[in-house]
């Protein structure tokens, strides 16, 4: 599944359940980093981690590294950062947890 494919297939299933998130959303005040959906308020994101059969970036040693440095810098701003496979997207495993936590966090508030 293309990484468009993916997007396509996240955002059908956000809709369906009635979630808005904000794409490619730039979550730092200093570095350019982006999350692939973000519910600002909520403080939540999803990072659609592609190619992790096929040695892609995120599984490879210098893009493992950056990703780590991404999402610690991510959880000391106070995110809480959600990585799926293309696999859990499909499978709607991924919106459903979303879901679950937006509302969980949008109650809290």
């Amino acid at each position: 599944m293309s990484k468009k494919e993916q997007s396509d297939v996240f955002e059908f299933h956000c809709k369906a359940v009635g979630l808005c998130p904000e794409k490619e959303y730039r979550f730092h005040p200093v570095r350019r980093w982006r999350f692939d959906y973000a519910f600002p308020e909520q403080m939540v994101a999803v990072e659609i981690e592609g190619g992790v059969w096929t040695q892609g970036r995120h599984t490879r040693g210098s893009g493992f590294v950056k990703d780590m440095e991404k999402y610690n810098a991510a959880a000391e701003l106070g995110w809480l950062v959600f990585r799926y496979s293309p696999q859990m997207v499909e499978s709607g495993e991924a919106v459903a947890q979303i879901e679950k936590v937006i509302n969980e966090r949008s109650t809290d508030e």
